[in-house]
This record gives structure tokens, C-alpha cells and sequence, in this order.
């Protein structure tokens, strides 16, 4: 089921603005794909499984406040913080690559569909001025590395649910020894628990709450 059938079986209370921007997040992007390479062809046909509906596992964790400022890192062309940004418009999303063709991508697909509540930056995590209630990445790289990039960008004041900190979607077998390190501060939320296709069958969004208080 590639097509936005698949957002709306596992989030039946989108508004039909919503609906038609994922709508268009599926046309869109495979445009600009075509242009810079930036996900395998493969993958592209599986667009709303593989990227859109992925990104919102983080939606299944926690349902952010108005006003919740969020940092994707890593964010490559736009995942998860595009989809999650047409999940929550009232929420304020910094995504930031280091590599610019991909952030070139992120700020025209942003820009088509008008999302006010994005902004975009070549830039490293550590060069954003700020902090953030949570910082969001997507298999970026190791997250004890990860980590050490974000651990100083994230606010002590709380506003949601969920303490802030880290919200990271990562799959694989060595996720219990890569959190070691980081005792009860971590959780894993398997993304089995939430989604049915096989796809996400050895992914889980990462929790991490910071250290600062």
C-alpha cells in the first residue's frame, strides 16, 4: 500500500488538509528525487511505508504541545521532520543537514507545501543557535554518537508529557548494548507495537531523556 491510505489506517483523525499535504508530500518528493538522489528507487516506490509513515512512528510515542520546538538532525530529505510537521502544524521544526543538496530538497518540498512552521539549515547540529525540547534523528549514525552532537541543545523547562530529550527511529539488534550507557533514561518503543507490515518489524523509536534538569 504505497499511497496515503497507509498514514490515514494508522491515523484516522487527520483533518483533509492534512490528508492532501501527505498527498502531496508523495508527489512532490519522488520529483526531487529523480533530480539529487537522495533515497534508492526501491525505496522511493515504497515512499509512504518506507519514509512518511516511518517518520511518524515518533507520533505513536508522543503527541506533542502547541508550541513544542523540535530539532531533526540529520535530516537528509526531510524525514522525519517533514511528516511530522504536517502532523503537528503547531509545532516549530529546525531540520538540519550537514550535506547542502539535501537540504536544497527539504527547503522546495517544504516551500511546495507551504508548511510555515519549518525551517531548514546547512549546518551542523552544533552551529544552531538554541535549544530544543526534543531532537529527532533517523538512523543518522550510532546513537551514543548522536548523542554527544545533541546532548547540549536540549531545554530543561518541560511542556509535554513525555520529559524532553531524544526521539530517535533506528532499527537492529544491538540497540539494549548501544543504551547500556545510558541506564533508565532510555526506552525503546518497538514500532511492531504500533504498525503491522513487516517492514517495521525490527525498527522502534529510541527515547532518551535528557540529562539536564
Amino acid at each position: 500500500m504505497n499511497n496515503v491510505e497507509i498514514i490515514t489506517k494508522y491515523f484516522p483523525d487527520l483533518n483533509p488538509a492534512q490528508i492532501k499535504l501527505y498527498e502531496e508530500l508523495g508527489r512532490i518528493f519522488p520529483e526531487w528525487n529523480d533530480k539529487i538522489n537522495l533515497i534508492s528507487r526501491k525505496d522511493v516506490e515504497n515512499l509512504f511505508e518506507r519514509h512518511i509513515l516511518h517518520s511518524l512512528g515518533i507520533a505513536k510515542v508522543i503527541n506533542f504541545t502547541m508550541g513544542t520546538q523540535i530539532m531533526d538532525v540529520g535530516t537528509g530529505g526531510g524525514f522525519p521532520g517533514i511528516p511530522l510537521a504536517i502532523m503537528f502544524p503547531d509545532v516549530a521544526f529546525t531540520l538540519v543537514d550537514s550535506i547542502g543538496k539535501k537540504i536544497k530538497v527539504v527547503q522546495e518540498v517544504a516551500k511546495a507545501l507551504d508548511l510555515k512552521n519549518v525551517r531548514a539549515y546547512h549546518a551542523r547540529a552544533e552551529e544552531i543557535p538554541g535549544k530544543f525540547d526534543f531532537i529527532t534523528g533517523r538512523a543518522v549514525t550510532d546513537i551514543n554518537a548522536f548523542y554527544g552532537w545533541v546532548r547540549n541543545k536540549i531545554k530543561t523547562k518541560q511542556q509535554n508529557g513525555l520529559p524532553n530529550g531524544i526521539l530517535y527511529l533506528k532499527g537492529g539488534e544491538t540497540l539494549k548494548e548501544e543504551l547500556s550507557a545510558f541506564r533508565s533514561r532510555a526506552q525503546i518503543f518497538p514500532l511492531p507495537h504500533f504498525f503491522e507490515e513487516e517492514f517495521f518489524e525490527t525498527k522502534a523509536v529510541i527515547y532518551i531523556e535528557s540529562a539536564g534538569k
